[in-house]
Parts: structure tokens; sequence; C-alpha cells
């Protein structure tokens, strides 16, 4: 176990999905964590949980974690801050242009607060869904007002990579601005096309595979948390989307008028701009890299998957991605393995040869 720098108590006031997680992952490196909440039943359960200790009179945190939701997060860092003069103040909301110019109207204590936040999470919430891992990995956001020395700054810095994080620095305007795009929208997109599902026939929703389920897989979120988080951000969430609109609307006039001259290359280049775009994203390791793929049929019985696992693993092959999908009533899943492209056909071939049913 690495030692860490922070010498604690790290104070974590709202216990949810990510304060429990963050309680969590410091109690496993040996960091003392003091857990507060306005829920007495949300407190014991992550207590009882081993993401920390109630917090006591006394308690004096090096550092404090603000993790409420994103309406009542100003207030609760300013009573932070006014309630523990010698601690810095950090918060994990996911807005946070918000968050800073209400704190600066009311005159907070800016030399001893500074904004973050880690991407990550789970479409449930409450500590019983708290991780220690969570954060492995993800990047986590850095917001620098100028207000705050390097040398306060540190300890918030120390909480990140303890955690396994990967420390990124933002202006809350660049942050905004980017959440607004990889986060806020998707959500929306994600909500709205899980809409159409609830009048759909029985028999459209059971034909639905893999991509309706990758694209609504982030519908199951709180919506009353994404009311708060979308008021906060609404003008670069609307700057989005209105451009996505006007996509849309090109799409829609060429599929209407598809016997139109250049109304297919239309459709294509839209399409195209997709795969375009689809690059951009980092794979793993934040490297841009392209896979290929293959389709294992895995029995519906215990044990399995694992045995794909460690096939794979003997076949001196590494695993990039996986998607998992059951069809309805069978009893047989689909593995998509990602894997390097160089080791596609050696990897297709040694599970063929170990009695795997490769797909397609």
């Amino acid at each position: 176990m690495t030692e860490s720098r922070l010498t604690g108590p790290v104070r974590v006031v709202g216990v949810g999905l990510l304060g429990a997680s963050i309680g969590l992952g410091l109690r496993a490196k040996g960091i003392e964590v003091v857990l507060a909440d306005a829920s007495p039943t949300h407190l014991a359960i992550a207590a009882d949980y081993g993401a920390g200790r109630p917090a006591a009179p006394g308690d004096r945190p090096q550092l404090i974690v603000v993790c409420v939701p994103p309406d009542v997060t100003a207030d609760v860092v300013a009573a932070e801050l006014d309630a523990f003069p010698e601690a810095i103040v950090t918060d994990v909301a996911s807005v946070k242009v918000a968050v800073y110019e209400d704190l600066r109207d009311r005159g907070a204590d800016l030399s001893r607060y500074i904004g973050t936040h880690p991407m990550a999470g789970r479409e449930r919430g409450g500590p019983m869904s708290g991780r220690a891992d969570l954060f492995v990995g993800r990047p986590w956001v850095v917001v620098d007002h100028g207000n705050v020395s390097y040398q306060d700054a540190a300890a918030i810095d120390d909480l990140i990579l303890d955690l396994g994080a990967t420390l990124v620095e933002l202006t809350p305007e660049q942050h905004d601005a980017a959440v607004a795009l990889v986060s806020h929208v998707p959500q929306v997109v994600s909500s709205l096309m899980a809409r159409r599902l609830i009048e759909a026939p029985h028999t459209s929703v059971n034909l639905a595979g893999q991509g309706l389920r990758d694209v609504t897989r982030i519908a199951a979120s709180d919506p009353e948390l994404w009311v708060q988080i979308l008021g906060q951000n609404a003008q670069p969430v609307v700057e989005i989307l209105r451009g996505y609109r006007d996509d849309l609307d090109r799409f829609i006039d060429a599929l209407e008028n598809m016997d139109a001259p250049g109304a297919r290359r239309r459709v294509a280049e839209e399409l195209f701009g997709g795969n375009t775009g689809l690059e951009r994203l980092p794979g793993k390791h934040g490297v841009d890299r392209r896979y290929a793929s293959l389709t294992v049929m895995v029995d519906d019985r215990p044990g399995q998957l694992a045995k794909l696992f460690n096939d794979v693993g003997d076949a001196d092959a590494n695993i990039e991605d996986l998607r998992l999908e059951h069809s309805p009533g069978a009893q047989v899943g689909l593995a998509e393995i990602s894997v390097l492209p160089e080791v596609l056909e050696r990897l297709t071939d040694e599970l063929a040869a170990r009695g795997w049913r490769i797909a397609g």
C-alpha cells in the first residue's frame, strides 16, 4: 500500500455514491475519514460499510470534500468554510461556474476553496453503491480560480492521486462547456430516446439489441439530480442541443427526399461524420486506437464467462473492451471481445479449437 501524503482526517459531507466511494478509497489507504450527512440512515450505512466514522465534536479535518446535490453545494461549502477555518474545502459537483460565482458573491473565503469534479459514477446512487475503486483511471477535474496557493491545493491533488484518478486542470468555464458536451447532452439524448419506448409496441421492444441498450443505458439516472445539473449548466447545453437539432433537421430533410439529387450523399456524409467523431474518443489508457472484435457465443451457465476469459489469456491475448448481450428467451449470451487487430485471426482460431462457437 503506497503511503499517502494526506495526513487527515478528511471530512466527507454527503455519503451518497461519490462520498461513500471517496471514504472507502481513502480508508483503503489508511487515511482517517469522518463522515457527515443530513440523513442519519445514509450516515449509518456508509459507516457500516467502512467508509469512515461519523463526525464528532472536536474533529479538525485537514481537507473537507462536499458531496451534496448541486443546488445546495454552495450553501454547504460556505458553511464548512465557516465551521472549519483551518481546513481546505473542495466539492465534487458536476457544475462549477454557478457554485464558484455563488461563493464569490456571498464573500466566502476562496483562498481555502477549490472546486473539483470526478468524471466517474454509476447509474445507481446511495452509500450501498459506493466502491473504493470507482475513480481508478478516471479523469478528475480540478477547477483553478486563481485564489488558492499551490501549497494549499496540494492536499486536493493528493486526494485525487490517492484515489487512483487522473488529475486534469481546467477553468470553471472550460469545465462546464466540456461536461455539457461529454456528459450533460448525452444524458438528454439518451433519456429522450428511452422515452420513445413508453408507447412502443411490445413486438418492437422485444427486438431490442445492444445498440438500443448502449444508447439508453444512462437514461436510468436520477431525474431529480439531472434537473439540478441541467438547470445550473443550461446555456452550454442549449447551445449544443441547438446544433444537434440542426443536424437532425438536415438528416430528416434528406430522408424525406431520398430521391432528390445529393440526398443519399448527404445521409452518408452525416453518418461518416459520426465515424470521424467517434475516432476522437480516447480508448484504453487514453490512446486513440481502433480495435478488432470477434463475437463468442457463451452458454448461460455459471463459470462460462470466467472460462472464456481464461482461454483468451491462455491464448496470449488481452481483452481491450467487452460487451455482453442476451437474446430474449435464449440460453446463450453473445460476448463481443475487442482485441488488437494483429491478434484477431490467431485468437479466433485458438478459441474455436477450444470449443467456443464464434458468431458471424
